[in-house]
């Protein structure tokens, strides 16, 4: 069967587009066999740049068999020879994709949550060392994520490809616009529907996402300063993590602590990773979704962070390049539709029920 040429203009966009990839460079290709013709485009357009593309592929149902087979020494021994391989590569290009998006529900989360705190270290370098190593974590059609959006594959091959093949200089002028407003701000306030919800922010260093980083784009996001998160907050949408579905969640924080929770399911999983390590339940990150070609939650957080008319918060790690503040094992994104509230911004209105005021 032939490649979907949007395939190879995806491949082009990453490579020469996003990452500018640079002559003689290496350039790591981390990815799954559903990505195959994905993959294959990227080598091509890699070596066409000049550079060393160095692959490393995995198998679908690998994950379970680790944590059903591995020893102490498994979990709590750092991988060496990945962390060599990241850390004499000049790109790392991560393709999303699943073949069973349940495959880890049943897998002690415990065991999961050891192995992050052993293996934050590489995740950290690849996001932090924007000086060091250039990242793109890309999205990419495949049938167990299309079955998880509802859609069929070739419905959801048009909704992918049209969420990541779009405009992004023109969708950049209406980012930065709502970017400088915030840059200017210290207070925000998330008021409405469940949501009741304090906190100042580090304005200066609040940040747009198109510098594919993450494909597709379209969001705009910040730091929150650590213990000033007062109030609370129900998130419409549910937040999944390897492979458990946590829904109906309910924080409500003190100081910029979590003091309380709830879910109508997996409430276990949720305090699995309230508890990871000391700064989990802290909030590293308050992010606003502004992509126009992402308007239906897909359970698949690449696209759903970006949807307009949401925010989403992360638990756990605070980007360095946000101001910091928080250090955790864990950084994970919960979703809330933001279309029965309102954003304010040092006491004035600049979102409301999903339209921005400015």
């Amino acid at each position: 069967m032939a490649r979907d040429p949007r395939t190879t203009k995806l491949a082009k966009l990453v490579v020469n587009y996003f990452l500018k990839v640079k002559h003689d460079s290496n350039v790591v290709i981390s990815g799954s066999t559903e990505a195959s013709d994905f993959v294959t485009a990227l080598y091509k357009e890699v070596l066409e740049a000049g550079a060393h593309p160095i692959l490393r592929l995995t198998l679908p149902g690998l994950g379970p068999i680790f944590y059903k087979y591995a020893k102490e020494h498994h979990i709590k021994n750092y991988p060496d020879i990945f962390d060599y391989t990241v850390k004499h590569a000049q790109y790392y290009i991560g393709i999303d994709t699943e073949t069973n998006t349940r495959e880890m529900t049943n897998v002690d989360p415990k065991m999961m949550s050891d192995r992050q705190v052993i293996t934050r270290p590489i995740t950290n370098y690849i996001v932090n060392e924007r000086d060091k190593i250039r990242r793109s974590t890309v999205g990419y059609p495949c049938l167990a994520l299309a079955q998880e959006a509802e859609m069929s594959l070739d419905e959801f091959e048009d909704f992918m490809f049209g969420a990541m093949l779009q405009d992004w200089e023109k969708l950049g002028l209406t980012m930065d616009k709502i970017l400088k407003r915030f840059r200017k701000g210290k207070h925000v306030h998330l008021t409405g529907k469940n949501v009741d919800l304090h906190f100042d922010i580090h304005a200066e260093k609040a940040m747009g996402d198109l510098d594919g980083d993450n494909i597709p784009c379209g969001e705009i996001f910040m730091a929150p300063v650590r213990e000033s998160l007062e109030g609370h907050i129900k998130f419409d949408y549910p937040a999944i993590e390897a492979g458990r579905e946590v829904t109906d969640i309910y924080l409500e924080f003190e100081k910029g602590k979590v003091v309380k929770y709830d879910a109508s399911k997996n409430k276990h999983f949720l305090k699995e990773m309230l508890e990871t390590d000391k700064n989990s339940s802290y909030v590293g990150e308050f992010g606003i979704g502004m992509n126009p070609k992402i308007n239906k939650f897909t359970k698949n957080l690449l696209f759903d962070e970006k949807i307009g008319g949401t925010i989403h918060l992360a638990l756990g790690m605070a980007y360095k390049e946000n101001g910091g503040g928080n250090d955790s094992a864990i950084h994970w994104d919960i979703v809330k539709d933001m279309h029965h509230a309102e954003i304010i911004l040092d006491g004035k209105t600049v979102q409301k029920n999903g339209k921005w005021k400015i």
